[in-house]
């Protein structure tokens, strides 16, 4: 109420008067009613279980006689339904999607996926060398050791260890990395293998 007292003083309440005029402006205030506060609230009943093809008709005799007959048969005569079905309607045969070469991605892996996985990390013979962590105060030996195996400049070298964690050298053997690591490892750094 006090919105609507508002809005009747308001310059607004008289530019909009004068656009509409007079007679169709009793017709645009609004009939606001406030609900009786002492008015029980409706209760809507729902049904127990929403089916939205509404109730369905009990299936014939007919129906529940075949219905009893494909139970009663062994589990080889009812594989053979489905086929026979397909071909006495006409049905179109649906193919079997390939799936290979397709990585559905979760990492349980079981089975035939996780044998490969396997087999590409004994195969793995090339390994890069990241820098993981290293003491402040063996900064400057650790950029020593790096600019020692990447051939880079004192500048170029302190912005690579600063930039930690970071890649030291890539494609190097099992056995240039182990040294590397060890050499790092020295120098008061944490070196990894990947």
């Amino acid at each position: 109420m006090k919105l609507l007292a508002t809005f009747r003083s308001s310059r607004a309440h008289i530019a909009l008067r004068r656009i509409i005029g007079p007679l169709q402006w009793r017709s645009f205030q609004p009939d606001f009613v406030p609900r009786d506060p002492n008015a029980k609230p409706r209760r809507y009943k729902y049904p127990a279980v929403y089916d939205p093809y509404g109730p369905r008709p009990p299936p014939s005799d007919k129906i529940i006689q075949l219905v009893e007959r494909i139970a009663a048969l062994t589990p080889e005569e009812r594989r053979q339904i489905g086929p026979t079905l397909r071909e006495r309607l006409k049905h179109p045969m649906m193919k079997p999607i390939s799936v290979e070469g397709i990585d559905f991605g979760g990492g349980g892996g079981s089975g035939a996926g996780a044998s490969k996985t396997e087999e590409k990390k004994a195969e793995k013979t090339v390994f890069d060398v990241k820098l993981e962590k290293f003491d402040a105060a063996a900064k400057i030996k650790v950029i020593k050791e790096v600019r020692g195996f990447t051939n880079l400049g004192l500048k170029e070298a302190k912005d690579l260890v600063e930039k930690v964690p970071a890649v030291l050298k890539q494609g190097v053997t099992k056995e240039e990395a182990n040294d590397i690591i060890e050499k790092i490892k020295a120098a008061g750094g944490v070196a990894v293998m990947e």
